[in-house]
Protein backbone atom coordinates (compact mmCIF):
# COMPACT_ATOMS: atom_id res chain seq x y z
CA UNK A 1 0.00 0.00 0.00
CA UNK A 2 1.33 3.45 -0.76
CA UNK A 3 1.50 5.94 1.83
CA UNK A 4 1.99 9.59 2.23
CA UNK A 5 2.46 12.26 4.87
CA UNK A 6 -0.04 15.11 5.32
CA UNK A 7 2.42 17.38 3.57
CA UNK A 8 2.51 15.41 0.40
CA UNK A 9 -1.50 15.34 -0.19
CA UNK A 10 -1.68 17.46 -3.80
CA UNK A 11 -4.45 20.61 -2.93
CA UNK A 12 -6.74 18.80 -5.20
CA UNK A 13 -6.55 15.19 -4.00
CA UNK A 14 -9.74 13.19 -3.94
CA UNK A 15 -9.58 12.87 -0.02
CA UNK A 16 -11.93 10.58 1.70
CA UNK A 17 -12.01 10.85 5.45
CA UNK A 18 -12.83 7.67 6.72
CA UNK A 19 -13.89 8.09 10.54
CA UNK A 20 -17.51 8.73 11.82
CA UNK A 21 -19.70 11.80 11.20
CA UNK A 22 -19.26 12.99 14.40
CA UNK A 23 -15.89 13.11 14.50
CA UNK A 24 -15.35 14.41 10.33
CA UNK A 25 -17.53 17.26 12.02
CA UNK A 26 -15.63 18.39 15.08
CA UNK A 27 -12.20 18.61 12.20
CA UNK A 28 -11.54 17.83 9.75
CA UNK A 29 -9.06 18.38 6.43
CA UNK A 30 -10.60 21.12 4.18
CA UNK A 31 -11.00 19.25 1.36
CA UNK A 32 -11.72 16.39 2.63
CA UNK A 33 -15.19 14.40 1.91
CA UNK A 34 -16.49 12.23 4.43
CA UNK A 35 -17.50 8.30 3.90
CA UNK A 36 -17.35 6.45 7.51
CA UNK A 37 -15.53 3.12 7.37
CA UNK A 38 -18.82 1.84 8.14
CA UNK A 39 -20.29 3.04 5.18
CA UNK A 40 -17.67 2.22 2.55
CA UNK A 41 -19.30 -0.63 1.19
CA UNK A 42 -21.94 0.93 0.72
CA UNK A 43 -20.48 4.03 -0.66
CA UNK A 44 -17.85 2.63 -2.81
CA UNK A 45 -19.81 3.74 -5.70
CA UNK A 46 -19.34 7.63 -4.88
CA UNK A 47 -15.76 7.64 -5.33
CA UNK A 48 -13.94 8.53 -8.78
CA UNK A 49 -11.86 5.10 -9.25
CA UNK A 50 -10.65 6.92 -12.21
CA UNK A 51 -8.54 9.78 -10.14
CA UNK A 52 -5.70 8.47 -7.12
CA UNK A 53 -7.63 8.04 -3.84
CA UNK A 54 -6.05 9.53 -0.42
CA UNK A 55 -7.98 7.89 2.46
CA UNK A 56 -7.55 10.00 5.97
CA UNK A 57 -8.38 8.62 9.32
CA UNK A 58 -7.56 9.99 12.79
CA UNK A 59 -3.98 8.30 12.83
CA UNK A 60 -3.75 5.74 9.81
CA UNK A 61 -5.04 2.66 11.57
CA UNK A 62 -8.87 2.86 9.69
CA UNK A 63 -7.74 4.00 6.50
CA UNK A 64 -4.99 1.58 6.01
CA UNK A 65 -8.22 -1.09 6.60
CA UNK A 66 -10.58 0.74 3.77
CA UNK A 67 -7.14 1.27 1.41
CA UNK A 68 -6.58 -2.30 1.65
CA UNK A 69 -10.28 -2.74 0.41
CA UNK A 70 -10.26 -0.29 -1.65
CA UNK A 71 -7.20 -1.78 -3.58
CA UNK A 72 -8.76 -4.91 -4.14
CA UNK A 73 -11.26 -3.33 -5.94
CA UNK A 74 -8.59 -1.97 -8.45
CA UNK A 75 -8.72 1.36 -7.33
CA UNK A 76 -5.08 3.36 -6.98
CA UNK A 77 -5.80 4.21 -3.33
CA UNK A 78 -2.77 6.13 -1.07
CA UNK A 79 -3.22 6.33 2.75
CA UNK A 80 -2.58 9.42 4.71
CA UNK A 81 -0.12 8.61 7.18
CA UNK A 82 -0.09 10.17 10.87
CA UNK A 83 -4.62 11.04 9.51
CA UNK A 84 -6.07 14.20 10.67
CA UNK A 85 -3.86 14.38 14.18
CA UNK A 86 -1.10 15.08 11.85
CA UNK A 87 -2.85 17.01 9.56
CA UNK A 88 -3.88 19.20 12.45
CA UNK A 89 -0.33 18.83 13.98
CA UNK A 90 1.22 20.27 10.93
CA UNK A 91 -1.17 23.47 10.36
CA UNK A 92 -3.09 22.63 7.19
CA UNK A 93 -6.20 23.73 6.76
CA UNK A 94 -9.38 22.49 8.24
CA UNK A 95 -12.87 22.93 7.98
Amino acid sequence: MREVSVTEVPNNAQLIDVRETDEFSAVHAATARNIPMSEITSRVGEIDSEQEVYVICKSGGRSARVAEYLEARDMNVINVAGGTDAWVAAGLPTG
